[in-house]
């Protein structure tokens, strides 16, 4: 229920916390797939390798990215036309029903081709629901919080989102601790994916009493007076952004590469190259990723004093230079300490990209076209870069020229860097900036 008579600073506060805990449920189904490939790899596919299998669990998780423009466009548009509110519990519903299909889903053996087109349709609701949902909490979270702290307050995005997955390794933890492997591979990874579908259920009853921004009200009042409704929210109005819509692409490429191969491929890197075992892996993402979390408001917090642009050069200038010896050296540590230390060297970079890329893109754009313009060319971008990042690695291992993808990610960030170099600074350029705050 929406109480429109409490203090501005609570409201605020209760929309960004309810907000972002439908993203953390959003996020926690979304990586449980990852979390858990290295288990249940066999039970979708014909018996091989185990770099054979894993290769066919990237390949469904990038098939998942493909939909991520199209929920980015569906829910971006149903977002600028209907409501923030509305669009961010649409998409929870969506992640609940691709959660449960897996969950349910029998396994190759017992229903043979079906099994992975079952996997493969499941990822597609997951990929509709999670295009649309960044978009979407991008700009409700960028719009509630108040100007002088709107990079801090935005960067609760990336802290739920990296909290969706710590929870996912948690649960990976417990599991692997109660049970065998021969369960865990049997049965025993249905688990989180019938968790997940439940908090979904939960996440739809918090987000339906979310406040709506005042930034969308102001817009659909002004929409009412003026009758120009048909004008609002489609890719023909996108495209009058041409410039901001190459920025999100552009800043997006280098960052989302880095993101998934320091997060959800690191994982699966400590067991295939540095030779962990599955729990040692899993116990130093999870610590990794603990404080890759706590990590963000306070890059959020920075930028808000220092600016957008220096904080985004930062990671590019780290990431071009360190990204090929880091990645060497970690496929060559044997102690979880080392490959903790190295991993999260990376991930300190990496903040400079999570922690405010969501408020930077909600910056670029009007009311009226917001939620589109930060969710359809960033889908794209994750798509396309993103998506494929664990596909080409493990593709370039099992060719015996692993290091090729440490030069792709090392040019996918330095390619960015030229974005996060000439773009404007959005912190005093913001078209947020004029807007009513929540």
């Amino acid at each position: 229920m929406t109480v429109m008579n409490a203090h501005p600073d609570a409201r605020r506060l209760r929309s960004i916390v309810g907000g972002s805990v439908g993203n953390l449920v959003e996020w926690y189904d979304w990586y449980v797939y990852s979390a858990f490939a290295l288990y249940f790899a066999k039970s979708f596919f014909p018996p091989g390798s185990q770099t054979a299998q894993l290769l066919n669990t990237a390949a469904v998780f990038a098939i998942g990215f493909l939909m991520r423009p199209v929920g980015g466009w569906l829910l971006g548009r149903y977002a600028d036309r209907h409501g923030r509110r509305s669009a961010l519990s649409l998409s929870v519903l969506l992640m609940c029903a691709g959660s449960l299909l897996i969950a349910i889903t029998p396994s190759y053996g017992s229903i043979g081709v079906a099994a992975p087109v079952l996997l493969v349709l499941a990822r597609l609701l997951q990929g509709l629901s999670v295009g649309g949902e960044y978009g979407a909490s991008a700009t409700y979270l960028s719009e509630m919080a108040g100007q002088r702290r709107r990079g801090f307050y935005s960067s609760f995005q990336y802290v739920t989102l990296i909290g969706g997955q710590l929870i996912a390794l948690a649960v990976l933890l417990i599991l692997q601790r109660t049970l065998s492997t021969g369960d865990l591979e049997d049965w025993g990874w249905r688990v989180p994916f019938a968790i997940g579908g439940a908090l979904a259920v939960a996440a739809l009853w918090l987000r339906r009493g979310l406040d709506e921004t005042a930034s969308f009200q102001a817009a659909r009042a002004q929409r009412s007076v003026s009758g120009a409704v048909s004008a609002q929210a489609s890719v023909r109005e996108l495209l009058r952004y041409p410039r901001q819509i190459a920025t999100v692409i552009g800043l997006t490429a280098g960052g989302t590469v880095a993101f998934y191969t320091f997060t959800t491929y690191a994982q699966k890197f400590l067991v295939n190259t540095a030779g962990f075992s599955k729990a040692s892996a899993t116990e130093v993402s999870a610590l990794t990723l603990l404080v890759f979390m706590m990590l963000q408001p306070v890059v959020g917090h920075i930028s808000d004093r220092v600016g957008r642009r220096p904080v985004l050069i930062t990671f590019g200038i780290v990431g071009t230079l360190g990204t090929v010896p880091l990645l060497t050296a970690l496929g060559a540590a044997r102690t979880a300490p080392h490959a903790f230390v190295l991993l999260m060297t990376a991930l300190i970079a990496v903040s400079g990209y999570t922690a405010i890329n969501a408020v930077v893109k909600a910056e670029l754009f009007p009311t009226s076209i917001r939620a589109l313009g930060v969710g359809l060319p960033y889908a794209v971008a994750v798509s396309v870069f993103g998506g494929s990042a664990e596909y080409l690695a493990l593709w370039a291992k099992s060719i015996g020229h692993e290091r090729w993808f440490y030069w792709y990610v090392t040019g996918c960030i330095a390619a960015s860097l030229v974005v996060y170099a000439t773009m404007p600074e959005t912190r005093t350029t913001s078209r947020i900036m004029d807007e009513p705050a929540a």
